[in-house]
């Protein structure tokens, strides 16, 4: 299975010291990817943001994207490109942003959150 990895998803790890790939797989999703406008996204932070913690955890995010295909156009909102993208490819999204996570879920898309701040688990829409 597929999932779509949001800015702040990649982030989770150097944040909460969670090994976000270990849980995808335990999850059952093997493929992995970023879209560019998340990838500007973290660039972005990893060279204006005001707070240390976040621009080292922006750094390592974009370490860690290298292990995910990348998708998408950088000049484009991520969260519109997330949500196309999750649309066309029938693929879950890893997000915590709480407006997205609503917003994915009204449409059935699965969601995949960090719990607790130690597993990501899946919310899926029941029809």
């Amino acid at each position: 299975m597929k999932v779509i990895l949001d800015t702040n998803a990649l982030m989770v790890p150097e944040q909460f010291g969670v090994d976000i790939f270990a849980e995808l797989q335990r999850l059952g999703y093997v493929q992995w990817q970023v879209p560019s406008s998340v990838l500007a996204e973290l660039r972005i932070l990893a060279t204006k943001a005001e707070k240390g913690r976040d621009k080292v955890a922006a750094r390592v995010a974009l370490g860690l994207a290298e292990r995910c295909s990348i998708a998408g156009h950088a000049d484009v909102d991520a969260d519109l490109v997330i949500e196309d993208l999750a649309l066309s490819e029938r693929a879950a999204v890893f997000t915590n942003d709480k407006a997205l996570k609503k917003r994915l879920f009204s449409k059935g898309i699965t969601v995949i959150y960090l719990r607790q701040g130690r597993y990501l688990e899946a919310m899926k829409k029941e029809y």
